[in-house]
């Protein structure tokens, strides 16, 4: 019984710290949960090595490595999210006509978006710029921004605004 709560414990401190960085981003991330998730698992499989204190000390590290490699998955599924974002963007700024909505959309978390160029046009500077209009949609909540961006010497485009 002992073991199970040092383990429930340090699995809860280990979410609990880990929850104070989330909501810095407002509110629990993909990162935290990932985290959390991993702690609760990392501790339980400590809890199976050793006995006495060599257990306990399976169980704390087996919580923080399993904290640590949760949130480095759910860091990356958000990473996927703003990759999938991204090469929609560059390729509609690229090749989109004006007006036409191009979409794209992460099957494993759920998450979309929307990009719709506007006309090209040559800024002051010589280099050929695209507004855009952008929706983005996470948890069923829709955000929607504009931009501007500009082609780079490189062909890649770059917001500006």
């Amino acid at each position: 019984m002992k073991k199970l709560v040092a383990c429930g414990l340090t699995a809860v401190l280990a979410g609990t710290l880990l929850a104070g960085c989330g909501a810095q981003q407002g509110g629990l991330s993909k990162q935290t949960g990932g985290a959390v998730l991993g702690g609760i698992g990392g501790g339980l499989i400590g809890s199976r090595i050793g006995s006495g204190r060599g257990q306990t000390v399976a169980i704390i590290a087996g919580t923080v490595l399993g904290a640590l490699l949760g949130g480095e998955i759910g860091r990356q599924l958000d990473e996927r999210d703003r990759l999938m974002m991204a090469r929609t963007t560059q390729t509609s700024l690229e090749g989109a006509r004006s007006g036409q909505a191009s979409q794209w959309r992460n099957p494993d978390t759920g998450a979309s978006g929307t990009i719709t160029p506007k006309p090209a046009f040559t800024a002051s500077s010589g280099q050929v710029c695209r507004e855009f209009q952008q929706t983005v949609t996470i948890g069923g909540k829709t955000e929607q921004a504009f931009g501007t961006a500009c082609r780079q010497p490189d062909g890649s485009w770059k917001i500006t605004q």
